[in-house]
């Protein structure tokens, strides 16, 4: 949204799935003129004032965006772009060996990023779990309004029309519910694969564990046969009922 202050004052606003949020009433900036935050007038929720990156302005319309998806997108993108640059920085240790002390400083800047992204998302999670459970809540709350309006409306007291606006708007509700803990689940997802993704650059690979198993037992000169495998011969062979 650009910093036009005016072009958005008195404008509607609305969340990502249609629904009406309030209306902005007005704003506050920073001694350099950006503006800080919005306010909006959200009826018989009273004033609220919301951070400006939470709203992106599309034609007429001021759309709200939830805070727990701007602290989820900043994430997955800082994560993303970190785990990028550790997955190049590894590919060129690999093929050039001898640039493997230069690049140690720059992975080891790397692995520091990604542990502060870490606790960055354990928050975030948190916020996503109290999310779903708000989402519950209020799905409860919607279904507990729409039955009490089918009980009423069977007993007579309350028209057709009422009880069809109910429906109507109830379920409306119920879908937007739906679309939003879609989202919120399919953020979880993403998160936890990222997470897997990023601890198996944290953690030594297979390969190099065993290069250095294998370098430490040439330079030692001593090796010792812990277990081998019998082959398939020796296996049938000890089957194989005895002649005598």
């Amino acid at each position: 949204m650009t910093n036009d202050n005016a072009s958005i004052v008195g404008k509607p606003v609305k969340d990502m799935y249609g629904t009406s949020f309030g209306t902005v009433l007005g704003i506050l900036t920073h001694i350099d003129g950006s503006i800080q935050t919005v306010g909006v007038d959200c009826g018989s929720e009273g004033f609220k004032q919301i951070p400006y990156e939470q709203f992106v302005l599309q034609g007429d319309v001021v759309i709200y965006i939830p805070g727990w998806r701007i602290d989820a997108q900043k994430i997955l993108r800082e994560k993303r772009l970190t785990i990028k640059r550790l997955k190049a920085l590894t590919d060129i240790m690999s093929e050039h060996g001898e640039a493997k002390s230069d690049a140690d400083l720059i992975h080891d800047t790397y692995k520091t990023k990604l542990m502060e992204l870490d606790e960055s998302e354990s928050k975030v999670k948190d916020e996503l779990v109290v999310r779903l459970d708000e989402l519950d809540n209020q799905e409860k709350a919607v279904k507990v309004i729409l039955f009490d309006a089918k009980v009423q409306h069977r007993s007579d007291e309350i028209s057709d029309a009422a009880s069809e606006s109910i429906q109507m708007h109830c379920n409306n509700l119920l879908e937007r519910l739906s679309h939003e803990r879609i989202e919120v689940n399919n953020v979880q997802r993403r998160i936890e694969e990222m997470s897997l993704e990023s601890m198996e650059l944290m953690q030594p690979k297979e390969e190099m564990v065993q290069e250095s198993a294998v370098s430490y037992l040439d330079t030692s000169g001593n090796t010792c046969l812990l277990y081998t495998s019998p082959s398939p011969r020796d296996a049938t062979l000890s089957r194989m009922p005895s002649s005598a």
